[in-house]
Formats: structure tokens, C-alpha cells, sequence
């Protein structure tokens, strides 16, 4: 059966939660994502059918067998496969009339002013110890006024951050600094989440080690992180409901069934970050004795 694709009718049922003209102002509208992994890939796919019409999308990855628990592109028959390819396919099969530029060697130095141009927001996809391009892509964002979202997936729930054009940086959040990646680690987890929802229930302790670079994940989490970073996106792109930048976050946490909003005032330099710091350090110093 031959079908015409029609904008208006593939995305009919949005309208009631938006209204006709809004559903118009997504098509029109530039979201751009660096990495499609765990949350990349579900953030493009869920953007794509919200009926956001275009998007610059950035990984030089390719799909492996241990991303099939969690990543939406990752089936037996994309491994080898690069990610941004196998994604923009599914994307432009969800929309044949997306516009979607590709940057398969990722996002850098030479490339971010291009991956970030005429660009309405900005949702990080980027794996979680991606610490040069992460930073580098929040400075750029704020270097060129483009709003960034930050959704990671804790456990079975999701903590957000967004940075807003004139509101505190990423960098004055987190206060990376020049410290090691594994204390950068640290300091991104704590930040990120300071409700902590996801820590009661980890069952082997051992699997996070943040010298060595590894954590588990949950396809939920994943999930979770798409639902609430494309509604934050729709809220900025269309000027509509109230959007609260760092250092006011949120975790929500399905396992738990808790919601909890957070604000620390300085980001990191907060007493109550400085104290989950230090207590974290401790479990730090013991992941770099065990190597």
C-alpha cells in the first residue's frame, strides 16, 4: 500500500496538548543533539515525533552488543553500524521531511559553532564521562545564547538540569576546573542529582566505578531522561510554561515514586554539594586503590 506522508496527520494527536499553530512552530524549529546513545538517540526519536522538523545531530560512534539494554537505535542488525547514520534513518522514517544535518565525527573544537547555528535548543546526549566534549558544548551554548538541557538517567528515574542564555553556567554549577576526570565524574553525579533517589536501591555497588569509566543503566532511565528533556524543549521553544534553570534542577525517580525539586544556590560550592563531596571522595579514593 502506498501512503503519502501528510505533517498535519502524522502529527494530529499532538494537537489538544498543543495547539494547531504551535504544532506549526515545532516544524519549524532546530534541536540540536551531541551523542545517540542511551538518551541521544531516545531524545532524537522522541523530538522527531513531536514533530520538531529539523535537527543537527552529532556521534562518531557505532552501535555494540552491551548498548542493546538501553539505546534506541541498537538491534542485532545495527551493530557495526555508525550511530548517527542508524538514527537518522529512523528519524527521517518517523518524518520523511525532517531536516537533519549530520556531524559523524562528533562534536569539538572545529566543528561547534556549525553544530550549534540557527540552532532553537540544545539536549545533551553526550556518554556520561565525555568530560572535553560536555564542557566544551555547554561553553558554547552559553558562548552563543542557545538554551542546553541536561537529563541523565540515575537508576530507574532521571535528574534534569537546564542552562539558560544569562542564567548560571555549567561550568559555575559543576566547578570542573582542572581537576582530574574521575573527581569531574564525582562532582557531574553529585551536581546532577543532589536529591540522591537512585542510591537507595543499587543492588551491587561494585558495578559503578568512576575511575575505570563504567556504571549499570536501565532503558527506563533512558526513557525517562526523553520524556522530560523533549517537554522542557517544547516549553522553551514555544514560550510556554514556566522553565527553571541551574542551580534549580529535579529528579524523579520511578522506582521510588519520588519527586523532588533541588536548588543549591552555587552549584558545587553549596555546603550541603561540599559535604556529598566529601563523602564521595572517600568512595573515590577507594576505586583508585582497588586499580
Amino acid at each position: 500500500m502506498s501512503v503519502v506522508f501528510s505533517y498535519e496527520e502524522a502529527f494530529s494527536r499532538n494537537i489538544g496538548w498543543v495547539t494547531a499553530r504551535e504544532q506549526l512552530a515545532l516544524k519549524s524549529k532546530r534541536v540540536a543533539i551531541a551523542g545517540l546513545g542511551g538518551v541521544g538517540g531516545s531524545h532524537l526519536l522522541t523530538l522527531a515525533r513531536l514533530g520538531v522538523g529539523a535537527f543537527n545531530i552529532a556521534d562518531f560512534d557505532a552501535f555494540d552488543v552491551p548498548n542493546i539494554n538501553r539505546q534506541a537505535g541498537a538491534v542485532m542488525s545495527t551493530l557495526g553500524a555508525p550511530k548517527v547514520e542508524v538514527l537518522a534513518a529512523m528519524a527521517r522514517d518517523i518524518n520523511p521531511d525532517v531536516d537533519i544535518q549530520v556531524f559523524p565525527q562528533g562534536v569539538d573544537r572545529s566543528n561547534l559553532v556549525q553544530f550549534l547555528s540557527g540552532v532553537d535548543v540544545y539536549v545533551d546526549g553526550l556518554d556520561f564521562f565525555a568530560f572535553a566534549a560536555r564542557r566544551l558544548t555547554f561553553a558554547s551554548c552559553s558562548d552563543m545564547g542557545v538554551p542546553a538541557i541536561t537529563a541523565a538517567p540515575l537508576g530507574m528515574g532521571t535528574a534534569v538540569l537546564n542552562f539558560l542564555p544569562g542564567q548560571m553556567s555549567f561550568e559555575e554549577y559543576f566547578l570542573w576546573g582542572d581537576l582530574p576526570d574521575d573527581e569531574k565524574a564525582l562532582r557531574f553525579l553529585v551536581g546532577l542529582a543532589p536529591a540522591g533517589l537512585h542510591r537507595a536501591y543499587l543492588v551491587d555497588p561494585s558495578t559503578v566505578d568512576l575511575v575505570e569509566r563504567r556504571g549499570p543503566s536501565t532503558i527506563m532511565g533512558c526513557q525517562l531522561c526523553s520524556g522530560v528533556a523533549a517537554t522542557e524543549a517544547l516549553k522553551i521553544m514555544l514560550a510556554r510554561g514556566k522553565v527553571r534553570g541551574a542551580p534549580h534542577g529535579y529528579q524523579f525517580d520511578a522506582y521510588r515514586n519520588r519527586f523532588v525539586r533541588t536548588w543549591r544556590p552555587g552549584g558545587n560550592k553549596h555546603p550541603l554539594q561540599q559535604l556529598a563531596l566529601k563523602i564521595g571522595m572517600r568512595q573515590l579514593q577507594k576505586m583508585r586503590s582497588a586499580r
